[in-house]
């Protein structure tokens, strides 16, 4: 089995951003070509994903891809897509309410924010409701780490101090960092051995640019810890798998890496 992490099915709305522009031409992208229901199950399918999990965004202009939207994914491929929910940090009640409505660990099994898209680091005092919530409803709190690849700043994705000091206010709440953390990778390495609720999954890189460093992190203390993704649709499931027995995982640590982290974490 095969899971991906990190997952969204963007909207025009989100398109016409102008940091996904950028983003856009840094990959590679065509501009103007947006994902489907059914493009994203025929790329999950020719590279063999199982389940995605589809993230709502939200950031102080409204929704980009809300909460419904996501709802009405899921409602199209139930038994392919799992969603994260996402909530507006200047609302906090509201967003205890959307967590507590939403995060049913079955068909929303974890709540996402991005910290740059918000210019606001996670230990920021309007995520900390948001924290609580998640704990109260079991389900992990996904977010970036590393650098930012649109052009916003990179700051807000440092793990120390700003998620270190959320994972120690909070030690029962799962934390899973995307985008590998990069290029912090010291940081992620401490943050592993000091919390044992901190996760990480490989969004935004294809499996053959992955820094060496993090490899040998994968091998090592990261086993357990680290899980696919593919921040579709910036990067095509096949093309980001394609390279994986150039990694030299084990068995175990390639099993582990691919559904098994996913599995337990969010109890799928």
């Amino acid at each position: 089995m095969t899971i991906d992490v990190w997952a969204q099915i963007t909207t025009e709305r989100m398109a016409r951003e102008p940091w996904l522009a950028t983003l856009n031409r840094w990959i590679g992208r065509e501009e103007g070509t947006r994902p489907t229901v059914a493009s994203t199950l025929e790329a999950m399918d020719q590279a063999g994903v199982d389940v995605a999990l589809l993230a709502a965004w939200h950031g102080p202009q409204g929704p980009l891809i809300s909460n419904e939207e996501v709802a009405a994914q899921i409602d199209a491929a139930p038994t392919r897509f799992r969603g994260l929910a996402s909530v507006d940090l200047r609302d906090p009640m509201q967003a205890v309410r959307d967590i507590r409505r939403l995060a049913d660990g079955k068909r929303f099994v974890g709540v996402r924010i991005v910290p740059w898209l918000w210019d606001l680091p996670p230990n920021d005092r309007r995520y900390y409701p948001v924290y609580a919530a998640c704990i109260e409803a079991g389900v992990p709190f996904c977010t970036q780490i590393g650098h930012t690849g649109p052009l916003k700043r990179s700051e807000t994705g440092r793990l120390i101090p700003y998620l270190e000091d959320v994972l120690l206010d909070f030690p029962e709440l799962v934390v899973v960092g995307g985008h590998v953390g990069f290029p912090w990778l010291d940081e992620l390495v401490t943050l592993t051995i000091k919390f044992p609720n901190f996760h990480v999954d490989t969004s935004a890189y294809t499996l053959r640019r992955l820094p060496p460093a993090f490899v040998d992190y994968m091998k090592g203390i990261g086993a357990k810890r680290v899980m696919f993704g593919t921040n579709w649709p910036m990067i095509a499931p096949a093309k980001s798998l394609e390279h994986i027995d150039s990694l030299g995982l084990s068995d175990a640590t390639r099993t582990a890496f691919l559904s098994g982290n996913a599995r337990r974490v969010f109890k799928l």
